[in-house]
């Protein structure tokens, strides 16, 4: 792996690229009106700042309190989800 490859994920940015890309696609499904997928995306922004934080050397505070964080998110998702198919 290159310095430069490297240096991309230790400092976050690959993180913040991914959270970009899901940026983009909330922006792009609210656009086609599928505002039903958007609650999918939401637990993964808890769970990719708490990656985020571990790659910057973020204390473990930081990385259970995100993980914490998106749980209730998926619950929420996940009742929403199970709700619609009754």
């Amino acid at each position: 792996m290159t310095a430069a490859v490297a240096a991309f994920f230790a400092n976050g940015h690959a993180v913040d690229a991914v959270l970009a890309v899901l940026a983009l696609e909330a922006v792009w499904l609210t656009a086609r009106r599928r505002t039903d997928v958007l609650p999918a995306l939401l637990p993964a922004v808890p769970i990719l700042l708490a990656l985020r934080a571990a790659l910057t050397g973020g204390g473990w505070p930081w990385v259970a309190g995100w993980l914490a964080i998106s749980l209730p998110v998926h619950l929420w998702d996940l009742s929403r989800r199970l709700k619609r198919r009754d």
